[in-house]
């Protein structure tokens, strides 16, 4: 009776890994899908930061209180983290911008490499076997100091001068990050026997993360659509770059950072960026709205490539 129930959870848990094993294909389909569906992806513009709470939450369960202390012993991990996040991607970002685009376009393209991390960071950690409470925690120290860091950073590579709304961005902050991570941390404490249900929260997560890029693609579709076939390759191209540009010196810490646990929260933390700022700092500096053009097109192509990765580092997690 004993076997017959193991072999049933077993099974149960194949079947949920499904999409999480698949999440790189399953990305691409609701890629194309979305693309031809803008009325849908505006009116659906409005989950974004329920679902991102909902991906923190389910993905938080995967760490107690204990991970997360062990996590904040690590300073000089999380200083590293910020300094790249911040610096060597705003100077790649700039660099790339007048590389490839005009004056307005160059500038978007240098907002996007200043931006801090993408809230769904953690889950790309977990599914690459990564230190999930560490990514979660150099996630919300990234996010919480960018209201500082942007302002000034910016004005000295763009000469753009602009107040982030510090008040707006902190409640943000705790809502999306904070009050989900510290609930399903410490029912992950007080409830140890619930990490047997974990495979439940990485099918959640994992399809949150597919809902999240069928919303973002389809309400960005029209001015993904817009361009040339030329200027599509070339800004996919610009984003592809400084998205590489991420992981390769993410990579250039593996000297400090021993565990590759902690190095893959590095690769995660580096290289994806969080889009939606850009959106209020074009709106707050009243800039031409060509400007988020890059930071659409890095949203889709790192939700594109983040699973790409995964794979890659399971590949080479296994071997």
């Amino acid at each position: 009776m004993n076997k017959k129930c193991a072999r049933g959870e077993d099974l149960i848990i194949e079947r949920l890994r499904i999409v999480e094993n698949n999440l790189l294909p399953l990305v691409l389909i609701t890629t194309f899908t979305a693309l031809f569906l803008p009325k849908i992806g505006d009116e659906l513009k409005i989950t974004v930061s329920p679902l991102l709470a909902l991906l923190m939450f389910f993905i938080s369960l995967t760490f107690d209180f204990n991970e997360l202390k062990d996590a904040l012993k690590k300073p000089w991990i999380i200083i590293i983290s910020i300094f790249l996040v911040f610096i060597p991607m705003s100077l790649i970002g700039l660099g790339i911008g007048k590389l490839f685009f005009n004056e307005d376009l160059a500038i978007g393209q240098a907002i996007v490499g200043s931006l801090p991390t993408d809230v769904s960071a953690p889950l790309l950690v977990y599914l690459g076997k990564g230190n999930v409470a560490l990514a979660s925690v150099m996630n919300g120290v990234v996010t919480s100091l960018s209201p500082f860091i942007l302002p000034p950073l910016l004005l000295f590579l763009t000469g753009i001068e602009f107040q982030i709304p510090v008040q707006g961005m902190i409640l943000e902050l705790f809502v999306i990050i904070v009050i989900p991570m510290f609930f399903a941390v410490l029912i992950r404490t007080k409830l140890p026997s619930i990490s047997k249900f974990e495979s439940v929260y990485s099918f959640s997560s994992s399809l949150l993360y597919l809902a999240l890029v069928f919303v973002v693609v389809a309400d960005s579709s029209e001015s993904i659509l817009s361009f040339s076939i030329g200027m599509l390759v070339l800004l996919l191209l610009a984003q592809l770059l400084l998205n590489m540009a991420g992981y390769i010196i993410a990579l250039f810490t593996k000297p400090i950072v021993k565990r590759k646990e902690d190095l893959v929260a590095i690769l995660f933390t580096v290289s994806k960026k969080e889009f939606s700022i850009a959106a209020v700092i074009v709106y707050t500096a009243n800039l031409p709205e060509i400007m988020l053009i890059p930071a659409v097109f890095y949203a889709v192509l790192q939700m594109i490539t983040s699973p790409l990765v995964v794979r890659l580092l399971n590949r080479s997690y296994y071997n």
